[in-house]
Order: C-alpha cells, then sequence, then structure tokens
C-alpha cells in the first residue's frame, strides 16, 4: 500500500504518468498499473485523465490529503525502528539555559559521550524563552530551562533544583554588619540578567521577597559577566550556586545571610508534545532525569 501510496502522490504531483515513470525509475505500464490497483482499493476513481493532464477529482483530493500524511508518519516509524537496531548515534541538538548550559552541561555532555561515542553533540546557548522557540520551530531535540514557562505544546519535565543567594564582593563593606536589611540592600546598586532569562526571572522574585524594587539596575546578557563586574564593585546580584562555585572558593565572592535566601527553582526538560523521541535524545533524557 505505501508504495501505492508514492506512486499516486508522484503522479498528482507532476500531473504526468510519464514524468511520475521517470522520477519513480518505473515503466509507464507500471505507474498505471498501481493508480489502478488503488483506485480499486479505494472502490472509486481517484484522477481525471485526458491526453494532455493529469489532475485529482473530489475522491482524488482526499486520498492526496491523508496520503501525504500516512508517508510522513510511516517514514517517521522507520527511522525509529532503525533506531532501535543500533546504538545511539546521530546528532543531538540540546538548547540550554546559560546556567545550566555553561556550568553543569558540559560535565553532563561528558558522561554522555563516555556512554555513547557516535552521538554528535549540537548545543546552543539561549535564555529560557529563546530555548522553547527554537523547540517549536523544531531546531533543537530537546530544552533545557531554568524556572516556570507555560505553553500547551511544550512537555515541562522538572529533573534538578538549583539555590540562589544574593552574591557579593567578599570586601563589600555590607558583609561587616551583623543584620544586613532589605533597607541596606536597596541602597545597592543590582547586577541583573536580561529581560527573558530564567535568572531574571528569579532577580525579580527576590526583589518581591525583599520587598523593594531596586533604583539602579545595570543589565547583562551573561552572568560571567555579572561575576567580574561583582568583583570589580559594581554592585550586588542574586545568582545561582552552581555559577559561583570557583568564585567561592577562591573567596572572590560571598553569600550574603539575608533571611529567605537562598531560594530555589527547578532546572526542566523541555521537549515537543510527541509520543517518540530519537534514540540519542531518550538516552540524554534518561541521563538527566535519572
Amino acid at each position: 500500500m505505501d508504495q501505492a501510496l508514492r506512486v499516486f502522490i508522484t503522479v498528482v504531483e507532476q500531473r504526468n504518468f510519464t514524468r511520475a515513470a521517470e522520477i519513480l525509475h518505473m515503466t509507464q505500464p507500471a505507474v498505471s498499473s498501481y493508480i489502478q490497483n488503488l483506485e480499486r482499493i479505494m472502490g472509486t476513481k481517484l484522477l481525471e485523465r485526458t491526453n494532455k493532464f493529469v489532475r485529482l477529482n473530489k475522491a482524488g483530493e482526499i486520498v492526496y490529503h491523508h496520503a501525504k500524511d500516512i508517508l510522513g508518519l510511516y517514514t517517521r516509524m522507520e527511522n525509529l525502528l532503525d533506531d532501535l537496531k543500533h546504538t545511539a548515534r546521530g546528532t543531538l541538538s540540546i538548547g540550554s539555559s546559560y546556567t545550566y548550559g555553561e556550568y553543569i552541561l558540559p560535565y553532563k555532555i561528558a558522561t554522555l559521550l563516555e556512554m555513547y561515542p557516535q552521538i554528535n553533540p549540537n548545543i546552543m546557548i539561549k535564555n529560557s524563552h529563546e530555548i522553547i522557540e527554537l523547540l517549536l520551530q523544531n531546531q533543537i531535540d530537546v530544552g533545557i530551562i531554568e524556572g516556570e514557562i507555560n505553553n500547551e505544546k511544550i512537555k515541562i519535565t522538572p529533573f534538578a533544583s538549583d539555590y540562589l543567594s544574593i552574591i557579593a564582593a567578599s570586601d563589600h563593606p555590607l558583609l561587616d554588619l551583623y543584620n544586613i536589611t532589605p533597607f541596606d540592600l536597596s541602597h545597592e546598586t543590582w547586577l541583573v540578567r536580561e529581560e527573558g532569562s530564567g535568572t531574571r526571572d528569579m532577580q525579580e522574585k527576590g526583589f518581591k521577597q525583599l520587598g523593594f524594587y531596586p533604583e539602579r539596575l545595570m543589565t547583562f546578557s551573561s552572568t560571567q559577566v555579572i561575576k567580574e563586574s561583582i568583583e570589580a564593585g559594581l554592585g550586588i546580584s542574586l545568582l545561582s550556586h552552581s555559577t559561583i562555585k570557583k568564585e567561592l572558593e577562591l573567596n572572590k565572592l560571598q553569600l550574603m545571610n539575608i533571611k529567605g535566601f537562598p531560594i530555589t527553582r527547578n532546572f526542566s526538560l523541555a521537549t515537543t508534545i510527541a509520543e517518540f523521541h530519537t534514540k540519542a535524545t531518550e538516552v540524554f533524557i534518561e541521563l538527566l532525569i535519572k
């Protein structure tokens, strides 16, 4: 049946039996035979034929529309079955938010490649909202985002927790205070991520928890630049513990002891609503979740 549908679609799109036969590397009588058998199975004529053209009738339009979908599903089924016969391999496109992508994902990829050396990871680092757009455009196989995003076309699966605290340079005057209050913090310059970033969403949540919105903000598109700017004395920030491990060990940055902090968020897997994924995608998801 699948071959008959392929022949039928080719004839329809070429509007000519001869051209269809050339494309399919078949004889014209063989093409005609496939079309006749398909019409017999369907119990109706599907094409209007003259010496000059071939075109669909109403029944043919219905069959053509569904035949395209059927063959698309058939091709995907074949690809997934081929995956089952082999170990995970091929290109795996991953989109990740900055915090996870820059500070945690490299170690996960190293583990993945030890287990499945034939996988070829292709990684894009974007903010969480951009990751969702890449998924919707089918430009990546799986995304890793920070915080909460609601989209009925995307499946969100939390898989790890992240902790964020207020960070300052080790020589910041506020660190000498026994009790740092929201009032003290409100007079500081705050270094924040750009709109759309999962970290920025958490920074906004932190301001609400503190009960004020800073008068002085400096916006950056990179957490690394924020860390360097804190060290340079430009201000303070709310950052993930995952991003500052080395700076804490070297005593370049310190966590401020503030009531209600650290605050928690999730790292989540984002995938399209699909029943099946390639084997490379499946083993990567399994690695993260377990």
